[in-house]
């Protein structure tokens, strides 16, 4: 039994060889217990050389007040406030100058598949070399992720002139931290957040701001590394099935947590693939 230890910002795992399994859990304010993690299954094909670097959000009391706060601005939905959300942008200053490529993963997502296969994309796009990779939706309505305010003037929407920005979900990013660092990408972020806490150009919390920078300019990773939307339709408690097709990633993004579902009781059935990875679940199972 593993008692819960509150960390800066990530859990940082370092040296996982040809990693075939990972899970998240959550924070709580009472400082739960939680069982050990099973441990990490590697391939026998791995060698030392290989090492993989993964961040996962899990605390979520170092953002706040510090790093990202005094830079967030009030969204159309409470949760996407959480300074949490917007650790990702971070990584390039948290992490050791050693590390050069991360797997970023939001915590409400499981890995099923093997992860070198992830770590090992291409960051190149019809631009060239990129600096994230993600999963791209081209059907989605890009426009609506903005305000009038921000079409309605040139100097704003002209930075997407002679672009094709898609949509792209930065729940899950492969990112050159290398290019991240030397071309200030935390910064350029930083000033459209800047833009929105006077000029209110987008609603939606942490996600325009990446949209912003690259949208146009995203190496694009295979859906099956993104089975989104199982947290429903951004309703309670809307179900969704699985998509069709290959599954190596599950992310329950939407407003819907399999957490909070199973906790009451409630579960959709494809909360039943989150149930044997939630470690406080099964700690709070044990002290009965």
């Amino acid at each position: 039994m593993l008692r819960y230890q509150p960390v800066p910002a990530f859990v940082l795992i370092f040296s996982l060889l040809c990693l075939l399994y990972t899970s998240a859990i959550r924070t709580v304010p009472e400082s739960p217990e939680y069982i050990e993690a099973p441990e990490y299954r590697n391939g026998y094909q791995c060698s030392g050389r290989i090492m993989i670097h993964v961040s996962m959000t899990l605390d979520f009391n170092y953002l706040r007040g510090s790093v990202a706060a005094g830079l967030i601005s009030g969204s159309v939905r409470e949760a996407l406030e959480d300074p949490l959300n917007y650790a990702r942008n971070y990584l390039g200053d948290i992490l050791d100058p050693s590390v050069t490529r991360v797997i970023y993963l939001d915590s409400d997502v499981i890995v099923v598949d093997d992860v070198i296969k992830l770590w090992s994309v291409s960051l190149t796009s019809l631009t060239g070399s990129t600096v994230i990779g993600a999963p791209v939706y081209c059907h989605v309505n890009f426009t609506g992720y903005f305000t009038d305010r921000f079409w309605y003037d040139p100097g704003l929407s002209g930075l997407f002139e002679g672009k094709r920005p898609c949509y792209f979900n930065t729940g899950l990013m492969v990112m050159d931290l290398v290019r991240w660092r030397r071309e200030g990408y935390r910064t350029r972020i930083e000033k459209w957040m800047e833009v929105q806490k006077t000029e209110r150009i987008y609603e939606l919390g942490s996600l325009p701001p990446f949209l912003l920078v690259f949208g146009g300019d995203v190496a694009e990773i295979d859906h099956r590394w993104n089975q989104h939307g199982l947290g429903g339709n951004n309703r309670v408690h809307s179900c969704r099935s699985l998509h069709p097709g290959p599954v190596s990633l599950l992310h329950w993004s939407g407003k819907g947590k399999p957490w909070v579902r199973l906790d009451v009781g409630d579960p959709c059935p494809v909360d039943e693939l989150w149930a044997p990875y939630d470690l406080y679940r099964h700690s709070r199972q044990q002290l009965r």
